[in-house]
């Protein structure tokens, strides 16, 4: 049986700290594939410095590019609207029933478990793969597997920031995606 990743989020913009997380859950559980599954409205949380969705769609291609295990599904885009994890792989999993589906979820999702949509029907398609994240422990009452990964304290939230602030973001996400940000004038007067 197929086994692959998932990491989803709003990826606002995406950084080294997921394309790290995601490298190293799949080399850890040794998966086939990791796919980055961009949310196009998240029911938890207010996309802050509202960009088109679709640039976020196009930073994340270019962040991921050159992996050649790593892709982009775009489901939730096609949908369009809010999307819950739960809808998302219930779809997912009837496009590709002989795959076994690892979600990852930071240690600030990890608490955040007992909230989400249907999670106790959700823990059924998917089994839950906790990463640590700075400031969170990793305790959960629903199964869970745990990969230790590399503390890397990036967020987009501080990308954002530095950018509005003009200060440097290289080093902190890809190349690619420090060009685009600037090109596009992405996130300087939010």
């Amino acid at each position: 049986m197929k086994r692959i990743g998932i990491l989803g989020g709003t990826f606002n913009p995406p950084h080294l700290g997921h394309l790290i997380i995601a490298n190293e859950v799949f080399e850890q559980l040794k998966l086939d594939e990791c796919w980055f599954m961009p949310s196009y409205t998240p029911p938890h949380k207010e996309v802050s410095n509202e960009i088109d969705p679709e640039h976020r769609l196009h930073m994340l291609k270019l962040a991921i590019q050159n992996h050649e295990h790593f892709s982009v599904q775009d489901i939730e885009f096609q949908r369009k609207g809010t999307s819950y994890t739960f809808d998302t792989m219930k779809a997912v999993k009837e496009l590709y029933p002989d795959v076994h589906f690892y979600f990852i979820v930071g240690g600030d999702m990890v608490e955040y478990l007992p909230k989400w949509y249907k999670i106790e029907e959700l823990v059924h398609l998917v089994t839950f793969v906790g990463v640590k994240r700075p400031g969170y422990e990793l305790k959960s009452s629903y199964p869970l597997e745990f990969v230790e990964v590399i503390q890397v304290d990036i967020s987009s939230s501080l990308i954002r920031q530095r950018v509005k602030s003009k200060r440097s973001i290289q080093y902190l996400v890809p190349n690619d995606i420090k060009q685009y940000v600037e090109e596009n004038k992405l996130y300087e007067s939010r």
